[in-house]
């Protein structure tokens, strides 16, 4: 990884499907100074207590043979759901004009999941996108991470 310039009150989103960080660099552009700001968390319970019906078939055709439905995964739909909640907390924070730049942190998934809900808002303040899991991580390491240097 080249490495993220983390600018001077930028705005660092650091999450996943279950928790986001938001976090304001309160260093300047050559000495990042990260500090948590808000951190929002997405309880994500077993997969038998999201759905309890097994999953459905279908006939196919005339024939007496049968296939099966595929599994609903319920923690993706809760992880594309979080993600629609960072989003739209991300768009009231632009609207208000609580940041100006913006660098996004979260695994591929998640990534995916929030470019596609991204207000316009949020999108001309993007700096960065970096795919990866830093969310367990202080915010001393994640600065590191960005920087490149591990």
């Amino acid at each position: 990884m080249s490495g993220v310039e983390i600018p001077g009150d930028a705005l660092v989103l650091v999450g996943d499907g279950e928790k986001a960080l938001f976090l304001r660099n309160r260093g300047d552009d050559r000495q990042a100074n990260l500090q948590v700001e808000r951190v929002l968390e997405h309880p994500d319970p077993p997969t038998r207590e999201q759905g309890t019906d097994r999953p459905g078939r279908f006939n196919d055709g005339p024939t007496v043979a049968r296939s099966a439905v595929e599994q609903t995964d319920w923690h993706q739909l809760e992880k594309d759901r979080f993600a629609g909640e960072i989003a739209e907390a991300l768009y009231k924070a632009a609207h208000a004009g609580r940041y100006d730049k913006l660098i996004v942190v979260a695994p591929p998934k998640v990534l995916g999941a929030l470019r596609k809900a991204y207000h316009k808002e949020v999108s001309a303040r993007l700096l960065a996108e970096v795919d990866k899991d830093l969310t367990n991580q202080p915010p001393y390491e994640i600065e590191k991470r960005l920087k490149g240097a591990a």
